[in-house]
């Protein structure tokens, strides 16, 4: 198959080529993707009017929910499902290499928060672990094993263990991370009043269901505030992407140097918010170079210079203009 080369290598990107990078891809996705390039003819863009980032079609991500979004063609060697609730349909990515998603995967978080074996990692995500074929699962699988101590793992509701692991690990001279859904963190903190001060908590968001939404403030007031923590992190991912975006402190979130936010008009798709206005979250992933790096979601937000961007929640209407092109 045509195949799609860095030059520089994807860790290399910075801002100053970023967006040559980022129109060479969209050129290779547009001749290599028939689903992209059926959406991009629908919606009537000629694809030589695009000379600027802003100028690129972003995929609505409902898409991964009703068609394979490949480019070129290959054989998976692992499929990303989404977490669903009853009755809904479930989003699908096609990964040409794990090796490659888990190296990125490292790299953003090293980038960050330093290398994988200064931590030990405790995992909290029952609605991830509960099912097969979750990038976060693979991501949190590869950290755990990352720790030869053998002294992270996964822990559901048995909270006895939890506690009991958690007191041995805060006398290791190692880090602890423990990752968590909302939901789970919530129902743990409501149980129990710890001192997590040497934790990091990554918090990775979602109720999934299981419990009222939470604006993300409060949910980390209160999570602070029952672990005596300061260190209450996220972690913005999804299934639809290769790369992660973390927010240490304050709520905004900082992604890799291959990805990039935009905000759109939630009135209009294809019109952009100026900077520190409220809209429509649109990634560029240049890491998704063999399925769609330009995607339209359906969460809002806003970026506030180099503090970062926020996620401000799910957009209440997500079926937007140009979601139902290609549906039938």
């Amino acid at each position: 198959m045509e195949s799609f080369s860095y030059h520089p290598p994807l860790t290399s990107i910075n801002e100053s080529y970023f967006d040559d990078i980022a129109l060479s891809l969209f050129k290779y996705q547009y001749k290599n993707n028939h689903l992209y390039q059926t959406y991009v003819n629908q919606v009537g863009k000629d694809v030589s009017t695009v000379k600027m980032v802003n100028d690129i079609p972003f995929l609505p991500i409902r898409f991964f929910k009703t068609h394979r979004v490949v480019s070129g063609e290959w054989k998976p060697e692992a499929v990303f499902t989404s977490s669903a609730t009853t009755g809904s349909t479930v989003s699908s990515h096609y990964i040409p290499s794990l090796v490659s998603y888990l190296k990125n995967a490292t790299h953003i978080f090293e980038s960050f928060y330093g290398s994988l074996t200064n931590y030990h990692f405790i995992a909290l995500l029952p609605s991830y672990a509960e099912r097969k074929g979750s990038s976060l699962i693979a991501m949190i699988d590869h950290f755990i094993r990352s720790d030869q101590s053998g002294e992270s793992g996964y822990y559901l509701t048995d909270y006895p263990a939890l506690i009991s692991q958690l007191t041995k690990l805060s006398k290791s001279k190692k880090k602890t991370m423990v990752w968590g859904v909302s939901f789970a963190l919530l129902d743990f903190a409501e149980k129990f009043e710890l001192d997590l001060s040497k934790c990091i908590i990554m918090e990775t968001g979602g109720m999934k269901g299981r419990r009222k939404e939470w604006v993300r403030k409060e949910l980390h007031d209160f999570l602070g505030k029952r672990f005596n923590s300061s260190q209450i992190h996220s972690e913005y991912g999804m299934t639809e992407l290769m790369s992660q975006g973390y927010s240490p402190a304050l709520g905004y979130y900082h992604g890799p140097k291959w990805m990039k936010i935009l905000i759109r008009d939630i009135n209009d798709p294809f019109g952009w918010e100026r900077q520190g206005a409220t809209g429509g979250i649109n990634v560029i992933d240049l890491a998704n170079t063999y399925s769609c790096a330009f995607i339209e979601t359906e969460d809002l937000g806003r970026i506030n210079g180099n503090l970062g961007f926020e996620v401000l929640g799910r957009m209440d209407n997500s079926d937007v203009r140009g979601c139902n092109l290609l549906l039938n």
